[in-house]
């Protein structure tokens, strides 16, 4: 029997959702430490040094994704540095109960809707299942990608349909 793709949301996490999304965060570091050997520092936590940027800088958007109105991930978007790059999937996460149903996908197609432009998108060169979810959406969603790998980074550039008049 297939499951359904439950309904998709990407909302805006305000500060009030500070603690859900650092919560969060603390999954998605110990699943990545499987790619990056991290340990958890001596209070049992890994910490993400740039959570309170989120809210601080006007260039960074923190959002929770939603799966049939249940916390599901998040997706931290942030403006480059790079005029010609404007949007960078900093972080983006899904938990395990929400994978292969659809949720990531409809949830970074939902980020690339609220920014248009160009984008990237970067995974560790050892995360090869990372690289195909995403060369599967981009393709999915954008059509044409670049790819380039260096400094153990894969990365996809690509740029976001204008939206419908």
């Amino acid at each position: 029997m297939e499951i359904p793709t439950p309904a998709v949301t990407l909302e805006p996490a305000g500060y009030a959702e500070k603690s859900v999304l650092r919560n969060l965060l603390e999954l998605y570091l110990h699943d990545f430490s499987e790619f990056t050997g991290e340990d958890v520092g001596p209070n049992g936590l890994y910490g993400y040094r740039y959570l309170d940027h989120y809210w601080t800088d006007p260039d960074r958007y923190p959002f929770l994704i939603r799966a049939d109105g249940s916390v599901a991930g998040f997706a931290l978007v942030r403006a480059a540095l790079d005029a010609r790059m404007p949007y960078d999937m900093a972080e983006f996460f899904v938990m395990r109960k929400y994978r292969r149903l659809g949720v990531g996908s409809l949830a970074a197609r939902l980020a690339f809707d609220a920014f248009a432009g160009r984008w990237q998108v970067r995974e560790l060169a050892a995360n090869l299942a990372a690289q195909a979810f995403w060369r599967r959406v981009i393709a999915g969603y954008a059509g044409q990608f670049a790819e380039r790998t260096e400094d153990g980074e894969v990365t996809q550039t690509f740029e976001t349909p204008a939206p419908p008049q």
